[in-house]
């Protein structure tokens, strides 16, 4: 008789799961794991770590009640093995499977784990393909295939004729496709700013948060005031309260930031989508749905679509087209190490200290927040890239290596060369003035760039775009930027080097983290 043992791993937390389709309930065992390898490879927030031990076990009892039978493997399970493998071990030895079935890992190194099966127990091991993505690796391979250069603009396109989504036969709704000029709008202080729901933690998340502040309470970020929804029933109520409430402003403001505000009118549905409990396409269908109703804008609903179906995939297509090597990259040769204060918030420069306490406070911090003030300093002072990848892996609760490393390496940090961005993400103190009010509450005055008070960024900025002027000076991208030194007195341009040299040499006095 045959005995099929189906591991869902605790980013597959969705019904229509390849590895379940056609699978007979009769005799077939899901297996779900929580192990400590998978917690502890980076030091992951305790809230994005809570968050997905929570979600799994809701996911588990909504499995069951649909007829499945699940063995469940929890943490603190005494003969726990605290790896995937060791627990496939256990669960062949308990069930005695004629073969298993697994859905494709997010990350190559899960993936690796994977492949090893069939030859470590064998038995016949089927991996399945991820079909929760609209672009499958062979069609993204296939688009990619003998192009000079893969931008993320072109892809989109390409995913929007496939899906339809805002699409008027062949063209586009609104005669562009891309509104991301409209997207850029500082943001003004709402009495009537929509917020995202809060869901209270019921009598099985109880029992995670005090599993995990046990196990994982000495990781950076804390899990007070945990409110995320671990159930798809209320990931769907979110869903919801977004599209219904923050999502008509959310074209005009998605790149502003204001003191104390984490989330604006931002979605808050990124950890949902990449654990399973939301489908990214039915999402984007929504959000059309909005469009077409009247009730948002062209720029709202296609600045959100193009984060999903071309954003998302586009990254993941290129984390598995160029290979797990891709994380070794450093075009700049960046070796800083990343200072202390990405773990605890404590600077006085505002703008850090607000995105990252709030991410430290609450497993999240919007793009822009991400790409231009954390990734920007980090580019700036010349981080190391794996160490500010490995950051942004541990702290956001929904970062997985698939969609963290390209966005972080790749875009933020320019380690790929440029594969995924023309040019770097590196600006003064003057783009953060602009989108948001964060330099009004500084120490440091903005305008200055040089002098005890200056913006530590507007040196920063110049020192960077001198000192890799071998990788850039001849990118058309960059001709600005380097135009403008070129005109600055020498006096100037001797200056903005002392003061950033000052300001390094000052920060690599502090402490690191691992001190």
């Amino acid at each position: 008789m045959e005995r099929v043992l189906i591991p869902v791993l605790g980013d597959q937390l969705s019904m229509g799961l390849s590895s379940l389709a056609s699978a007979d309930p009769e005799v077939t065992t899901i297996l779900m794991m929580e192990v400590v390898e998978e917690a502890t490879y980076v030091r992951h927030h305790p809230k994005k770590i809570a968050f997905l031990f929570a979600a799994m076990r809701h996911h588990a009892a909504a499995l069951r009640e649909a007829g499945w039978s699940v063995d469940y493997v929890t943490l603190d399970d005494p003969d726990n093995q605290a790896s995937f493998t060791g627990e496939i071990a256990r669960a062949v030895e308990r069930h005695d499977p004629t073969r298993i079935v697994v859905t494709e890992a997010g990350e190559w190194r899960v993936q690796a784990m994977l492949e090893a099966w069939e030859t470590i127990f064998g038995i016949p091991v089927e991996i399945r393909p991820d079909t929760r993505f609209v672009c499958s690796h062979d069609r993204f391979a296939a688009w990619a295939e003998g192009r000079r250069e893969l931008r993320m603009e072109y892809f989109y396109r390409d995913m929007r004729r496939e899906t339809g989504l805002l699409m008027d036969g062949t063209k586009p709704v609104g005669g562009k496709w891309n509104f991301d000029h409209d997207n850029r709008k500082p943001a003004q202080r709402d009495m009537l700013m929509p917020r995202p729901l809060s869901f209270a933690p019921d009598e099985v998340t109880q029992d995670v948060l005090k599993l995990v502040g046990e196990r994982f309470g000495d990781h950076a970020g804390t899990l007070d005031g945990f409110d995320f929804a671990v159930t798809r029933k209320d990931a769907l109520r979110q869903q919801r309260a977004f599209l219904t409430h923050a999502l008509p402003g959310f074209g005009d403001n998605q790149d502003a930031m204001l003191t104390d505000e984490p989330y604006l009118w931002h979605a808050v549905l990124s950890p949902y989508i990449n654990a399973g409990l939301l489908d990214p396409l039915d999402l984007c269908r929504a959000v059309e749905k909005q469009f077409v109703a009247g009730k948002v804008k062209i720029n709202a609903a296609e600045g959100f679509i193009r984060q999903v179906i071309g954003w998302r995939e586009y990254v993941r297509g290129i984390y598995w087209r160029e290979g797990p090597d891709y994380v070794t990259r450093n075009f700049l040769n960046a070796k800083r190490d990343l200072p202390g204060f990405y773990w605890t918030g404590e600077t006085d420069m505002h703008c850090l200290s607000q995105a990252i306490g709030q991410t430290l406070a609450n497993a999240y911090a919007h793009h822009i927040q991400r790409l231009m003030i954390t990734g920007n300093f980090a580019l700036l002072i010349g981080a190391e890239p794996q160490q500010v990848h490995r950051w942004y892996l541990e702290v956001y609760a929904d970062a997985y290596e698939w969609v963290e490393l390209p966005n972080t390496l790749g875009m933020s940090q320019f380690g790929d060369g440029g594969l995924l961005g023309s040019k770097p993400y590196a600006s003064s103190g003057a783009y953060i003035d602009r989108m948001s009010d964060y330099c009004g509450h500084c120490r440091y005055d903005v305008k200055q760039r040089t002098g005890p008070d200056a913006c530590p960024f507007n040196a920063l900025y110049w020192d960077f775009i001198v000192r890799n002027r071998d990788k850039f000076g001849n990118n058309p991208r960059m001709a600005m930027p380097y135009r403008s030194w070129d005109k600055m007195a020498g006096e100037t341009q001797q200056a903005l080097r002392k003061q950033a040299a000052g300001f390094l040499k000052r920060l690599d006095a502090m402490p690191r983290y691992a001190d």
